[in-house]
């Protein structure tokens, strides 16, 4: 039999849509490697006591040829006691990507809405292409969630509002009261996900706004993350909790083994070690400080800052020099920080707090870059 076209398996329209997450990259142009100020991972590290963890998770013993517990259990149960929550309405998950996917694919289908503001997470746009949803970009206002603007879009076709609070890549936050605000008036049948990646770097006052929704309503869910001010993001684990029909939701569509008995153990050791939480909370505000006062102070160059309440600054580059340019300088400093022109901000650097000594050079990079003398 002649074949007489080539023929293939395709994917569907929805999948090609996709345009793939890129990661904050590592390393310059000539591969040179570079100090990652482009991800906003902890540059204190981790937990000691958690790395002793990943050291011997199971026990010299057991080896790895055990499966993981499928269900976390004690994790699960750290964290209810450590937050106040039900440990039965709590999932883990591969990262909190993995749940922010489950939670579209869970609720949201072909012909449905997936919204999110404009300037916010990458990933948001990716979990409603992958379930065949049509994601809804919202504008936002001054980098900034805008409540009216989210709740004016929504449609009948509506199904998931992802938020993150605080935002990435702005690091704007909004208040509890705004996020009570939109959530009164959402409709009940819309599940409000809230994106807290960055929770632990607010205030302790202002973390739990979506830990008491997400236990009074049936239409909360709200998503944590090891992965950053823990330090744990080589470990991909992540949480969630909202209400019991949604937590069965996730779980019976998330892997069946997907949070790894290493990651397991990192994780609870680390939720015992809230010292070292506060001390990077405590780091990472002290350095946001000293780091938007120095952009501010090169604002004639047209260099501003937009205010964080995470662990990076966004900083906008209007003047003579561009965000290129800047670009370029820090790779040339050892320093790799995030463009993004993809998500509508060609003129802005995402810049990761990191250590002291590395936020005082690049301070210097760019006051050099601007004709000052550092």
């Amino acid at each position: 039999m002649t074949k007489t076209a080539t023929r293939r398996p395709e994917p569907k329209p929805y999948i090609m849509g996709i345009h793939a997450y890129v990661p904050g990259k590592s390393s310059g142009r000539d591969g040179r490697a570079l100090v990652k100020l482009s991800a906003n991972e902890n540059p204190l590290g981790s937990s000691p006591a958690a790395l002793e963890a990943l050291a011997n998770p199971r026990g010299a013993e057991a080896g790895a040829a055990p499966y993981p517990d499928p269900d976390s259990k004690d994790l699960r149960m750290a964290l209810a006691e450590l937050h106040g929550l039900d440990p039965a309405r709590i999932a883990c998950g591969t990262g909190s990507d993995e749940l922010l996917n489950l939670a579209a694919q869970a609720f949201a289908g072909a012909g449905d809405e997936v919204m999110f503001s404009r300037h916010s997470f990458a990933v948001y746009d990716i979990a409603a292409r992958r379930c065949g949803a049509v994601p809804v970009e919202v504008n936002d206002t001054n980098f900034t969630a805008d409540v009216d603007a989210l709740l004016a879009a929504v449609t009948e076709s509506t199904r998931v509002v992802f938020l993150a609070n605080p935002n990435n890549p702005t690091g704007t936050w909004l208040p509890p009261s705004e996020v009570e605000r939109l959530h009164a008036l959402l409709p009940e049948d819309v599940l409000l996900v809230i994106d807290e990646a960055y929770g632990e770097y607010l205030a302790p006052e202002f973390q739990r706004v979506g830990f008491g929704l997400a236990a009074q309503y049936e239409n909360v869910l709200v998503t944590r993350t090891f992965s950053k001010i823990y330090g744990l993001a080589a470990e991909r684990i992540g949480w969630a909790t909202g209400a019991p029909h949604v937590i069965d939701a996730l779980n019976r569509i998330r892997g069946p083994f997907n949070v790894t008995t290493g990651g397991q153990k990192a994780a609870l050791t680390a939720v015992g070690d809230q010292d070292f939480v506060r001390a990077s909370r405590d780091h990472n505000s002290a350095e946001r400080t000293k780091f938007a006062d120095a952009i501010a102070a090169l604002g004639n160059h047209g260099l501003t800052c937009v205010p964080s309440e995470a662990n990076f600054l966004l900083v906008r580059f209007e003047g003579d020099v561009t965000a290129e340019a800047a670009l370029d300088a820090l790779a040339g400093a050892g320093y790799a920080v995030r463009h993004l022109p993809a998500q509508g901000l060609p003129d802005a650097l995402r810049i990761t707090i990191g250590k002291s000594e590395d936020m005082e050079q690049v301070i210097a990079t760019l006051r050099t870059l601007c004709g000052e003398a550092s």
